[in-house]
């Protein structure tokens, strides 16, 4: 398997990409690149600023200038924010519903972009709903990550129940459907499934049987011969 193996993985919220990410760069040795921790860093860092969300030019200056990195293996990945951790805090809902808001601003998108592509060098797993077509167009595999609405929200809903007791399936639900709205519909780096892509429904499966089918996909179209399990 070639070093600097680039492998895509796009889909819509609660599709399993992130878990899937760090089972794939756990095991393929390479570097994960959740991408959407990198976009919920951003809007910590507006929150913080107290700046004006519908300014794109200082939002969008913000992100180029901000400090944001991953760091640790895939499945103990820190964010940090100007060197600060903040892995805990970008999950707070609030700053949930603001990223999937700052993600939209085209500035904000080339900044986060141009980081990726740098910290992917040397080969990695990366993760979002871009990736195969803006991010990395060349990715050597590509994959779009999807199921059934109702199953995405309940598994999202689950991961909201682990920091929030008071978690409402018909609130994600719709907060889900509203940000599936937004990705697809944005001018800038719309979600959307590159002509390329391997489609992966895992609606019904396990994490397990997805992991597998990606596994022999990655196998399959990289050249690389066996890979390691």
């Amino acid at each position: 398997m070639k070093k600097n193996l680039i492998i895509a993985i796009d889909g819509p919220s609660g599709a399993g990409k992130s878990t899937l990410g760090r089972m794939l760069a756990r095991s393929l040795g390479l570097l994960y690149i959740d991408t959407g921790s990198m976009y919920r860093a951003v809007a910590l860092a507006v929150m913080e600023s107290g700046m004006n969300v519908n300014d794109d030019v200082a939002v969008g200056a913000l992100a180029k200038g901000v400090d944001i990195d991953l760091e640790g293996d895939p499945d103990s990945l820190k964010v940090t924010l100007a060197g600060r951790d903040v892995t805990d805090e970008i999950r707070l809902e609030a700053v949930t519903e603001m990223s999937s808001i700052v993600s939209t601003i085209p500035e904000v998108r080339r900044a986060m972009v141009a980081r990726q592509r740098e910290m992917a060098k040397r080969g990695a797993v990366l993760n979002g709903r871009d990736i195969g077509t803006v991010v990395f167009p060349d990715a050597d595999v590509k994959f779009f990550l999807t199921a059934e609405p109702r199953e995405r929200a309940e598994r999202r809903f689950e991961e909201d129940r682990l920091t929030d007791a008071g978690a409402d399936f018909a609130e994600t639900f719709a907060d889900m459907t509203e940000r599936d709205r937004r990705d697809s519909t944005r001018a800038d780096s719309p979600l959307k499934s590159a002509d390329d892509a391997i489609m992966v429904d895992s609606t019904g499966l396990s994490i397990e049987e997805v992991f597998q089918e990606m596994m022999t996909a990655i196998e399959a179209q990289s050249g690389g011969g066996q890979l390691s399990l």
